[in-house]
């Protein structure tokens, strides 16, 4: 289909860590980056800081930042996409990681494809995907599930449905959890699992503690538990 609009919706991967920029954005990302005069972000705080490191073409108070949520609704995202009816371009940034990948800004680049506008994805850092990578598990089936719920027993009860998944598809499961809930998390996934389950915790990824290990769940019991409390930290098991 012939694009309506020829301002460009750019998808902007933002750090999972404190890492230096150019260990995690290509250099023709940030270039992009620094000349956008309008963002829409997850978290407006965060966007800034990451403006704060690129080379910006104007001071960052020049810059129009909307914040989106899981709320907002699709007319104001409309307005927030209107200079791109105008030839101008607009960036789209998460909280962390890839934008529109387990991500509110999905609904961004959605209205932006029904208003014929172009959708530029930039490569950067993915928490998904890098620690399904390093993780040994099957990286061609798997699925991203978000949170598990908070409840231990409805949590047991939800691992034990993705295990079995998990066996009968041969799918790698994925999961994430607010950092001050990991290890309590941990203690779910050994508790609740099948011994013979391979299970991958993946932390702080990027950073200057990451850590990553794969085993089975019978030998995590029997290691000494990973230092988890207030990471960002990445769950993949396959049964």
């Amino acid at each position: 289909m012939q694009t309506q609009h020829t301002g460009i919706l750019h998808l902007i991967p933002v750090g999972l860590s404190e890492a230096p920029i150019d260990a995690w954005l290509p250099s023709h990302a940030q270039t992009q980056a620094a000349t956008l005069t309008h963002y829409i972000a997850e978290n407006a705080k965060t966007a800034r800081a990451f403006l704060k490191l690129l080379a910006l073409e104007r001071p960052i108070q020049e810059i129009d930042i909307q914040t989106l949520s899981a709320k907002t609704d699709s007319q104001t995202i409309r307005s927030w996409l209107a200079p791109l009816q105008n030839n101008q371009s607009i960036g789209l940034v998460s909280e962390a990681g890839c934008p529109a990948v387990a991500d509110p800004g999905a609904r961004v680049v959605a209205l932006a494809h029904e208003l014929g506008a172009s959708v530029k994805p930039w490569t950067g850092p993915s928490s998904i995907m890098l620690g399904l990578m390093a993780s040994g598990l099957d990286g061609q089936r798997f699925a991203f599930h978000g949170y598990a719920p908070v409840k231990p027993d409805e949590r047991s009860r939800q691992l034990k449905q993705w295990e079995q998944l998990s066996a009968r598809l041969s799918q790698t499961q994925i999961l994430i959890e607010t950092p001050y809930r990991n290890a309590a998390m941990f203690d779910s996934l050994l508790q609740t699992l099948n011994p013979k389950t391979r299970l991958c915790v993946a932390s702080d990824l990027t950073g200057s503690h990451e850590w990553i290990r794969t085993m089975t769940v019978n030998e995590w019991k029997k290691s000494s538990k990973p230092e988890l409390t207030g990471k960002p930290t990445l769950f993949l098991f396959q049964a």
